[in-house]
């Protein structure tokens, strides 16, 4: 039953595809990593972070997620009563929560950790977070592709915006937020994992990403609005950014964020080095 779902929920993942939504998905991307003004020249693996980076989530998603969500809902089925899990929702619904985040960073920090052993461990962290931000642009570009798809599969249109008002655009908000916070937490953790607290702020960004998803089940224990989610989910996406966009621009040598390392690679100086060992 539980693969059964997971097959689907990865068939399902391909379906309706609309060039349009998909344009829109890498048209938002875009404009989120460009914040991090990434290098140009000597960084073309970036684009392979990504990529991997998308492909590798996903499995996990179907591979681990989800089976591990579904033997945790099991679980609580066989421990409470339906009214008790819907009374409760806002508490019992943590460890599906939680497991969405923390399987979703640490897959999306595979090819990070594969760069950073190449480099010999070593990576200068503004290096580290711009990989780190490939590495959520990649996953969250792709999943914007299948939610946008589905969105204008049930016949989302512009007509529908301009009837709806702030409810016929929460499709595309929701995704805008999401594709940020994907790249944020990522960026975080691998800022971490360059200035040698790879845990630490892996945590922080499993722990953001699992907030951002936390807002569903505040939904549907109906102690908030849709509207309301839609606004948390861009509060929580805002916020992280600006975080990592601070390190990314100012924050580098910020004594606060700790660690250290014995090596710097620079942006922009050598930006092989580290890659060609």
């Amino acid at each position: 039953m539980i693969l059964e779902q997971s097959l689907a929920f990865f068939i399902n993942w391909f379906s309706n595809p609309n060039f349009i939504a998909m344009g829109l998905a890498v048209l938002i991307g875009f404009i989120w990593y460009a914040m991090y003004v990434p290098p140009i020249r000597g960084y073309a693996f970036i684009w392979g972070v990504a990529v991997v980076s998308a492909i590798v989530t996903l499995l996990a998603i179907v591979l681990v997620q989800m089976p591990l969500q579904a033997l945790v809902g099991l679980l609580l089925t066989k421990m409470f009563e339906q009214a008790t899990i819907i009374k409760w929702l806002y508490f019992l619904g943590l460890p599906q929560i939680l497991l969405s985040g923390f399987v979703q960073e640490a897959a999306k920090l595979v090819p990070i950790l594969f760069i950073w052993q190449r480099s010999e461990r070593y990576l200068d962290p503004k290096v580290g977070l711009i990989i780190g931000a490939a590495a959520g642009l990649g996953f969250g570009v792709f999943e914007a592709m299948w939610v946008l798809n589905q969105a204008f599969a049930a016949g989302w249109t512009w007509a529908a915006v301009e009837a709806g008002g702030f409810q016929g655009f929460m499709p595309v908000w929701e995704r805008i937020y999401a594709v940020g916070g994907h790249i944020a937490f990522s960026a975080l953790a691998g800022y971490g994992l360059a200035r040698e607290r790879g845990w630490l702020f892996y945590v922080i960004a499993a722990g953001l990403h699992s907030l951002m998803n936390y807002t569903v089940v505040l939904l549907q224990a109906q102690l908030i609005s849709v509207t309301t989610l839609e606004i948390l989910v861009a509060v929580v996406a805002v916020g992280a950014a600006a975080f990592a966009l601070f390190l990314r621009h100012t924050g580098e040598n910020a004594p606060w964020a700790g660690g250290g390392y014995r090596r710097r690679l620079h942006l922009g100086k050598e930006p092989k080095e580290y890659i060609n060992k």
